[in-house]
């Protein structure tokens, strides 16, 4: 490359960005100043707590938690269930503190799989700022990002991330995974060995966490991982299928791969009678209807559950020690569109452009509902179980599987889609504390950051929810608007919700001001736009 070529070239982790830029999609507008949350405090005590602690451990206490500046200090048990408390037993009083009698504590929330949201919105009016999908994220309770692909470029997570470290944002903790520019349906830059190595040195210079992957031609592809390995950089990848056929989950797990996204190239890896997916006639990658239907039928090709060859694959899985993030969320409104397209928080909550950019649409990705059918939903629906029995098997033998979201497309929004998630998880097999499980420690132990957060131990960071109720008895008490429920008091339904606070290393978020100012926002969009001309 030239001299005067080279200085044209974007920055590393903003090639996509730059190309996107040109086709009238700019980076997401940055947060830039900070209007909620107090703290981190001095002397933080919250009085009182039940306490789930994110490992499997069962619910104890009443305990009170004390946390000293953005760390836990210390756990102090403070009687027996049912009983006065002594208050001889309890921890000296803090400068700021929370009445958690009757209430739960659990770890902060982990979003393996997600994008501070999604250029592709600026097609369809104003793109929703980053503020709009921070305070989404932590009025779900995820105090803890992986930003997948960093679509707004490296230079910009980074600078966030740095940011809500600071606490001069509103924001979870962020983690950068840049987007690896080697396929060519998206962008391709990379094309020998030896440049996938140099452009993996220069990320990691510019502050990458770790790298997302579509795929790439074999040699790249293990060049780069075992290039991820020496420089300590984690990886996920969407096998997509223009390259899976040469590289599955299993192959590129073998090479050093983290974790694999959604669920690409696992059923390839478990096809005991095929190599390639028997596409149907007419089938084009580039027709989102075809791309996603013929991804339906990818597990109903594939070995059957508890045969020779599907546990030959989880085991091998196992043995690697792998990790599976497989975001059901996102591909949910396959087997149900009208649910997901009438969901309780669109009203209030969605972006009027992510709303627009999720309609039917040709060349839209994830719009696909032109010509979506009953046999594609059953299909969809049948995929879905055999899906899930792999991932409770995987999980029941100690495997690790963590919880993505995806959101901002195919109907899911910004923490709506990861409380789904919990719920896909328990569908799946997983018992409440087997998800909250996957939802905090597992998730830390995934990013790398396992040691910091994740779990509610002493000497921890103090990622915490604070909930009115058990969310062990029902993940759809963390939704922003609620679950819908009959108060036998007064014969009336009404919205209940459990998630009062959030804790982001020591800084603490009232959910209820959170979702106010979501709601303002969203109003105030639909206001501007119903006044222009």
């Amino acid at each position: 490359m030239s001299d005067k070529s080279a200085a044209e070239a974007p920055k590393v982790g903003t090639e996509i960005t730059a190309k996107n830029a040109k086709l009238g999609m700019p980076p997401v507008p940055a947060a830039t100043g900070r209007d909620r949350g107090t703290g981190p405090y001095r002397r933080l005590v919250l009085r009182g707590a039940t306490v789930i602690d994110g490992t499997g451990a069962p619910p104890w206490g009443p305990a009170d938690i004390v946390v000293e500046g953005d760390r836990i200090t210390a756990i102090t048990p403070v009687g027996t269930p049912g009983k006065p408390i002594n208050p001889s037993r309890r921890p000296p009083a803090g400068d700021h503190e929370i009445d958690c009698h009757g209430k739960f504590v659990t770890p902060g929330l982990i979003d393996c799989h997600t994008h501070i949201g999604v250029p592709y919105h600026a097609l369809h009016g104003d793109v929703a700022p980053a503020d709009y999908v921070y305070k989404l994220w932590l009025a779900h309770g995820v105090t803890t990002v992986r930003e997948m692909g960093c679509f707004s470029g490296l230079d910009w997570v980074v600078e966030q991330r740095e940011a809500s470290a600071a606490n001069r944002i509103a924001a979870p903790r962020i983690l950068a995974h840049p987007y690896f520019p080697a396929v060519n349906d998206m962008l391709k830059t990379i094309h020998t060995p030896e440049e996938a190595r140099d452009w993996l040195r220069r990320a990691k210079d510019a502050g990458a966490d770790g790298v997302k992957f579509f795929g790439a031609p074999p040699a790249i592809m293990r060049a780069a991982l075992e290039e991820c390995g020496r420089l300590g950089l984690r990886s996920g990848c969407h096998h997509a299928q223009q390259a899976v056929t040469r590289m599955n989950a299993l192959t590129t797990a073998q090479w050093g791969l983290t974790s694999a996204e959604h669920y690409y190239g696992l059923p390839e890896a478990l096809y005991d009678d095929r190599v390639v997916q028997n596409y149907p006639p007419g089938y084009n990658y580039n027709d989102e209807y075809f791309r996603f239907s013929s991804a339906g039928q990818t597990f109903l090709q594939a070995a059957e559950p508890g045969s020779a060859k599907w546990n030959e694959v989880l085991e091998k899985f196992l043995e690697i020690g792998f990790t599976f993030v497989p975001t059901m969320t996102i591909y949910d409104a396959n087997r149900d569109l009208m649910r997901f397209r009438r969901a309780d928080w669109h009203d209030d909550f969605t972006w009027p452009s992510m709303w627009r950019y999720f309609q039917p649409a040709r060349g839209g990705h994830g719009a696909y509902w032109y010509r979506w059918s009953v046999t594609n939903e059953v299909e969809w629906k049948a995929h879905y179980r055999l899906w899930m029995q792999f991932l409770n098997a995987y999980k029941n033998r100690g495997g690790r599987v963590c919880t993505g979201s995806d959101s901002g497309f195919i109907f899911q929004i910004f923490g709506y889609g990861f409380i789904r998630e919990l719920e896909l998880l328990q569908e799946a097999g997983f018992n409440a504390l087997e998800v909250l499980r996957s939802a905090s420690i597992l998730g830390a132990e995934l990013l790398g950051i396992d040691g910091e957060t994740g779990s509610i131990e002493v000497g921890k960071l103090a990622d915490l929810l604070v909930l009115d109720e058990n969310p062990l008895e029902d993940w759809k008490l963390l939704y922003g608007t609620g679950a819908l429920r009959l108060n036998d008091e007064t014969g009336q339904a009404e919205w209940r919700r459990a998630l009062r606070h959030t804790i982001r290393a020591g800084l603490v978020f009232d959910v209820e001001e959170l979702l106010a100012d979501i709601r303002a926002m969203v109003a105030a969009q639909k206001e501007r736009e119903a006044a222009a001309p």
